[in-house]
């Protein structure tokens, strides 16, 4: 890494880390470049550093003077030199790379990664997928469901590219704000059974009222009052009460895993090619129906789910390296660009001026990571890239991703708003937390997927602890703890040091960054 003052080059420059002015940090970074998994890169990093800036707006909490942070311009950078910069609390937006000073700044900002390969699906990540799967095989827009969620732009913290085109040079870190936070997504109740429509809802309903039927009708229900077994129901009115001449309703959940097993088991008994089946193995079979029926099912379950021949709609996801050599990202630049137009002043209320083509390029293309492979890389590459989300033949959402040696850092999204019923910022982190499995299958250190920064000051952007198994980056020893140790002591602090070893220090260093 070599560091120029931004006054003049050639003389080194405090490095870019810390909590005390004028100290260099114990950088992550090396004297010598050195690639993915230990190889060896083609050329070192180049970055400007720019210093501090304290006491300019937040948008997070809304405080006029309350930021501080330090920051620099990267010219070129290693995808290593990158990846030890955000497991030490850095981010990028564009070429500007930039680090809150934790202990100082309003609303502290944690670097919040997820365990990929060990990700759980919640009930409200079930019906975003399920919703998606609606849309593209029947046309079904759920509005109702989309008029409880607000527009889910799911990395909310990055520097805003609302400010005059100038050199990198000379743009000051008073105009480098946040976007409005103000559209950050809601997660949705987990209490809330969201597998089930509304007419499998209605099949369980009973109106108030109602008597409550029981499979023997003469037994009395352990712990209540018991009742004579020679009570006289008289029969409801017409539309008044359940209907006591008919059975009684079952959970529409039952009626599908019955189903579910019925067809399990129908499948594997044809595969014994007619052989007559004894009765125990009737019985195995239908015990390792249960099993693989009640085995939860995965974020690829849900995505690459098998598609009618008649779907209303195709959804196709392309991965473009982010450089005008590349024949698809050329194409499909004007599209995007115009994309992120409408995006930004529907969502973040921009003029025309503040998104056009240039505040695009410099924003969301403009990158310092140079594209690099490895053999035990992901096919690939390495670098930065846009995940272009085309349905019907057109882009309706581009989530902005650098591919890392450890991980898949998550930069931006943006999406049209005619399609925000479909959740697309939880929509597209969950492709991409699958993206990131499958990079692992080819490159075995790739596993994790940055979700940027959580701040637990602001309420709004807790959403991202939601994304579970996670970990949060310790501001001062540089060790991830899990969140579910960070929570409580955020509760009663915003600046926590999580890693609680004395000996943890600032010279803290692993050499297997998947281990705690």
């Amino acid at each position: 890494m070599r560091w120029f003052k931004s006054s003049e080059r050639g003389e080194p420059c405090p490095g870019p880390d810390p909590h005390r002015r004028g100290r260099r940090p114990p950088s992550p970074l090396r004297a010598g470049p050195r690639g993915p998994a230990g190889t060896m890169a083609a050329a070192a990093a180049v970055v400007e550093y720019k210093g501090w800036k304290e006491g300019y707006r937040c948008g997070y909490c809304g405080s006029e003077r309350g930021k501080v942070s330090a920051g620099m311009w990267a010219h070129s950078m290693t995808v290593q030199d990158y990846q030890d910069l955000i497991d030490r609390g850095w981010r990028r937006s564009g070429k500007y790379v930039y680090k809150p000073i934790m202990n100082q700044t309003c609303c502290p900002q944690y670097t919040i990664r997820c365990q990929a390969l060990h990700f759980q699906t919640s009930k409200s990540h079930k019906k975003v997928l399920k919703k998606m799967l609606k849309f593209i095989s029947k046309g079904d827009v759920s509005k109702v469901v989309s008029e409880e969620e607000p527009m889910d732009s799911h990395i909310e913290d990055v520097v805003s590219c609302d400010f005059a085109y100038k050199s990198e040079s000379h743009v000051s870190q008073s105009e480098l704000t946040p976007l409005s936070e103000d559209h950050a997504e809601r997660v949705e109740n987990e209490d809330k059974d969201t597998g089930e429509t509304k007419e499998e809802v209605n099949q369980q309903t009973v109106e108030s009222g109602s008597l409550q039927i029981c499979a023997d009708r003469d037994t009395p229900v352990s712990g209540e009052p018991s009742h004579s077994a020679k009570t006289v129901h008289a029969p409801p009115k017409p539309g008044k009460g359940a209907d006591l001449s008919k059975p009684p309703c079952r959970k529409a959940k039952d009626i599908r895993k019955e189903r579910k097993l019925q067809k399990l088991l129908q499948n594997q008994m044809r595969t014994l090619e007619g052989s007559q089946l004894q009765a125990g193995d009737q019985v195995c079979l239908l015990e390792n129906s249960k099993s693989k029926a009640n085995q939860p099912k995965t974020i690829e379950d849900f995505i690459f789910d098998a598609l009618p021949d008649d779907a209303r709609h195709k959804l196709e996801v392309r991965l473009v390296p982010v450089s005008f050599e590349d024949p698809q990202f050329k194409s499909s630049f004007s599209q995007s660009a115009t994309l992120f137009a409408k995006y930004q002043m529907a969502i973040h209320k921009d003029t025309p001026s503040d998104c056009g083509e240039n505040e695009f390029t410099r924003f969301l293309c403009d990158s310092p990571l140079e594209a690099e492979n490895a053999p035990n890389g992901p096919e690939c590459g390495y670098g930065s890239f846009h995940q272009q989300y085309w349905l019907d033949g057109k882009i309706i959402a581009v989530g902005v991703i650098d591919i890392l040696p450890y991980c898949v850092s998550s930069v931006y999204l943006y999406y049209d708003p005619d399609y925000s019923f479909l959740s697309l910022g939880v929509y597209s982190a969950l492709r991409e937390i699958a993206f990131t499995r499958q990079l692992h299958e080819k490159a075995p250190d790739l596993c994790f997927y940055y979700m940027g920064f959580y701040i637990h000051s602001c309420p709004k952007m807790r959403y991202k602890g939601q994304y579970r198994p996670s970990d949060l980056l310790c501001p001062e020893t540089y060790v991830w703890t899990p969140i579910e140790q960070c929570l409580p002591l955020l509760e009663h602090s915003k600046y926590c040091r999580f890693n609680q070893d004395v000996k943890a220090g600032l010279n803290h260093q692993k050499k297997n960054p998947n281990q705690h």
